[in-house]
């Protein structure tokens, strides 16, 4: 394959434009040629996206302060600051914003995105210290980072793998097998199916129409969701859990808030909590083993029931048994219904 490679350093003359919103920079490059991408920048944005023609870079730089500067202010911070990389080399395109050195005068220095258009059938590793990223109609394995910014995805399928250490997360249309971790931000997927991993430390968690292995965990906020299939392992340390509509097994807890779940549940159900209050809403023709314990145990009329029912416990076989529904409530109200 004929090696392209096209490496700008910061003292050759750039395409400059001085209208806003008008790419520093671009090239363009052969599809065909384009198998991987690697982008890296140091405070700017990623945006990546399947285009039907030629692949193609636009670099954006603006003053990290958010102050007018001048083009040729631009040029020297440049110089002074920033080896710039855009090209193609082996099948790998090439966007690379590097510091030059370590002590750096953020007040004088630049921000610098890139906005990235590629074939759809392209692997990425995508780092930014402080910008977004945004993927859209990538097929492979796909690899970012950001120190804070948003992650933004859609219409991607393949290895997906995303960290943030304190953005949002947005997911969509997407399959095969998904793997997002933010450190504090809020988390929303949906359309998508596989083996899905979503973890936040302090954020909510909203699920709609997934399907699959799916792990969904925060350590403070809320997790819920609607028309979820599969297997879904729910928890969070202090806020509630919440879904309708499910179909599938759920294992869900938390440690002080409620959980309200309607499930046509199919290889288990395991709910539990510390302190919060638990509402199951479960199918009445299906045979279950039931398990159910808390503070106090109410629960809608079971006809075809063999077992021991008090105000703490029911414990036996619904239509001659089955699937296995253990809801420990662990100090709160459990509310059991069927429909």
């Amino acid at each position: 394959m004929k090696r392209i490679l096209i490496a700008f350093a910061c003292s050759l003359p750039f395409i400059l434009h001085a209208q806003t919103g008008t790419p520093y920079m671009q090239k363009s490059f052969s599809r065909d040629a384009v198998h991987q991408l690697q982008a890296e920048t140091s405070g700017g944005n990623i945006s990546v996206s399947a285009d039907p023609g030629e692949a193609r870079i636009e670099v954006y730089i603006k003053s990290n302060n958010g102050h007018d500067i001048s083009r040729e202010e631009i040029q020297q911070r440049l110089n002074e600051q920033f080896d710039l990389t855009v090209g193609l080399e082996g099948g790998v395109l090439k966007a690379i914003a590097k510091h030059k050195v370590h002590d750096i005068n953020w007040n004088r220095t630049l921000s610098i995105s890139f906005v990235i258009h590629t074939p759809s059938a392209v692997s990425s590793s995508l780092k930014t210290s402080g910008g977004n990223i945004d993927l859209k109609g990538l097929s492979g394995n796909e690899d970012f980072k950001t120190s804070g910014g948003n992650l933004t995805i859609a219409n991607l399928s393949g290895k997906i793998t995303g960290k943030t250490s304190g953005g949002n997360v947005s997911i969509a249309n997407s399959k095969d097998n998904i793997d997002l971790v933010t450190s504090g931000g809020n988390m929303n997927a949906e359309h998508c199916e596989g083996t899905i991993r979503l973890v936040t430390s302090g954020g909510n968690l909203d699920l709609s129409d997934i399907k699959g292995n799916i792990k969904a965990e925060t350590s403070g906020g809320h997790v819920g969701g609607s028309n979820v299939s599969g297997e879904l392992q729910a928890r969070t340390s202090g806020g509630n859990i919440d879904f309708d509509n499910m179909t599938g097994s759920l294992a869900a807890s938390t440690s002080g808030g409620n959980i309200h779940v309607i499930i046509n549940p199919a290889k288990f159900v395991d709910l539990s909590n510390s302190g919060g209050n638990i509402t199951l809403e479960l199918p009445k023709d299906k045979g279950m083993d039931l398990n159910i314990s808390g503070d106090q145990v109410h629960s809608t009329a079971m006809s075809n029931f063999q077992g021991d029912v008090d105000k703490h416990r029911i414990s036996g076989h619904l239509n001659g048994g089955g699937i296995p529904v253990k809801v420990d409530g662990n100090g709160g109200s459990v509310h059991l219904s069927f429909r």
